[in-house]
């Protein structure tokens, strides 16, 4: 298997999820604004996100994918079935009672979210009908893991799509009716979500059963009890304690966050929302991509003893960290404004949204490099079934966000939490590639100096023309011309992707040398 190709299939995949992303956020931000109402929306989505982030794709994913893909390399198919079938039935009890209490305690859950919300009881009605999402997607991630580890990535790279296309239809066609029928339009939102989380699991079966690992999942108690004293079950729970403590620190410094900028004013928790959209373009094309693509195979290489393949891979996925993020990094430095008025600056989206989504944005810009930078990095630990240390530099680098906090929110607002959150991500890559390098898990191979240098020489040259780009033309004049200010924005980007591989290529730096097989 060719790694980069696998990357840039689920990087490509990503790409259409990403897109139909901005189109959903193009939607809700012409219908809705940064209003009252979208700041009750985004908190009651983030609350079952937080949760999928907690069980689904944080602390199950990493305890999960690293035990599959052992099992697998040294027991075979058959024993790894049996594991999967165990972990689907415990996953989906513990599934079930999560929903129920979870919707229970909506308003509990909103308060400590966000307590200075204006539309509370927006809030509320909506993390209830949005709060099953996470059992959806929780066993989304299981089909997911087990997909990855037999090297099929298509499928959970692309099912995110059906997400956005459920809200986007939603928005545009239930949200109406929902006005017509004197319900309040933003409810329209929370179906679509629900919608979107049904579809998504509901494509995973018949990749599942391609490859005939459809999970038998037991619904009796018996099958709980069975499925508990599976030993396998029992080493991916163990490993799921610290994995969760490490997941719990970065949704509480999330929970943390969105608490004060509810009490910042009205828009500011919609504001960073629609930079954080604009974030998640290079994050999941570039690390998601990487770290989805790098934890199996660390993984069967740390299984076979193999550490000088371990180190190989790492190699491979940091080089490919430069090449590609610190260009996406100076873009969103010097190029904020074109991309969100061209994006967003539509209907209800004003001139003073324009500006404070950019203010967030840029704030998130300066630590591109080190979200993208951990999704490599902590899967060297998490490979060899190491979750703890992770877990204490999370710890530390809660803290020093909050302090930050204290430093910038009273200067920035709602961009000095978006400020705080860049910081702390370069701290935390900066500490996890430290750990990685003292313990000689990590051997840097040769020519790093001369590819850094060649990188950002060719970064900054694109920041340069990005620049020039981004004062020559008034981007929010232009909001009554579509087509011309969307053409111009394509060509920009294009432009300057021409720009910086040409000029690596003239400097010896192809992306074919990145070519790899596991």
């Amino acid at each position: 298997m060719n790694l980069l190709r696998a990357a840039s299939t689920v990087s490509l995949l990503t790409l259409a999820s990403r897109i139909t992303g901005l189109g959903r956020e193009l939607l809700v931000a012409a219908s809705f604004g940064a209003s009252a109402s979208t700041d009750a929306f985004n908190v009651a989505f983030r609350i079952p996100n937080l949760l999928r982030r907690l069980f689904a794709e944080g602390a199950f994913s990493q305890a999960f994918v690293p035990i599959l893909a052992a099992t697998r390399a040294s027991e075979g198919d058959e024993v790894t079935h049996q594991l999967v079938n165990a972990v689907a039935t415990v996953l989906l009890w513990a599934l079930a009672l999560t929903s129920v209490v979870g919707i229970a305690a909506a308003p509990l859950l909103v308060w400590l979210m966000a307590s200075g919300l204006q539309e509370f009881d927006h809030a509320v009605v909506m993390t209830r009908v949005m709060f099953p999402y996470i059992a959806f997607m929780s066993l989304v991630a299981l089909a997911a893991g087990v997909l990855q580890t037999w090297k099929r990535f298509a499928v959970p790279a692309v099912t995110p799509v059906l997400l956005n296309l459920s809200v986007m239809l939603a928005a545009w066609l239930l949200s109406p009716w929902f006005r017509r029928q004197g319900i309040e339009p933003i409810y329209a939102l929370a179906v679509g979500v629900m919608l979107g989380g049904v579809l998504q699991l509901a494509v995973q079966w018949p990749a599942l059963r391609a490859i005939g690992s459809l999970p038998r999942i037991g619904l009796t108690w018996g099958d709980l009890r069975r499925s508990l004293r599976h030993p396998g079950v029992g080493r991916i729970l163990r490993q799921m304690a610290p994995a969760l403590l490490g997941v719990s620190v970065a949704q509480l410094s999330l929970l943390i966050n969105t608490q004060i900028a509810s009490h910042v004013g009205v828009g500011a928790v919609s504001w960073l929302t629609y930079a954080d959209r604009l974030m998640e373009f290079p994050t999941a094309l570039l690390g998601v991509a990487l770290g989805v693509v790098l934890l199996p195979q660390l993984s069967s290489a740390q299984a076979s003893g193999d550490e000088a393949a371990y180190s190989s891979h790492l190699d491979w996925g940091l080089r490919l960290v430069l090449l590609l993020a610190l260009p996406c990094a100076v873009a969103l430095l010097v190029f904020p404004k074109p991309m969100v008025s061209v994006l967003y600056h539509y209907g209800q989206f004003s001139e003073l949204d324009v500006q404070q989504t950019v203010r967030a944005l840029m704030g998130y810009g300066v630590g591109l490099m080190g979200l993208i930078g951990v999704k490599v990095l902590a899967p060297g630990f998490y490979a060899r079934q190491d979750i703890r240390t992770p877990v204490k530099i999370a710890i530390a680098v809660l803290i020093l966000t909050q302090l930050m906090n204290l430093l910038f929110v009273p200067q920035l607002g709602h961009a000095g939490l978006a400020l705080s959150i860049g910081l702390g991500a370069l701290i935390n890559a900066t500490w996890l590639f430290i750990g990685l390098r003292r313990r000689g898990t990590y051997v840097p191979e040769a020519g790093w100096l001369g590819f850094s240098l060649r990188v950002v020489c060719a970064s900054g040259l694109l920041g340069v023309a990005l620049g020039a780009a981004a004062l020559g033309i008034d981007w929010v004049g232009l909001a009554s011309q579509r087509a011309l200010r969307v053409g111009l924005l394509a060509a920009c980007l294009l432009s300057v992707a021409l720009l910086y591989f040409v000029t690596l290529k003239l400097m010896g730096i192809r992306l074919k040398d990145f070519a790899r097989r596991a």
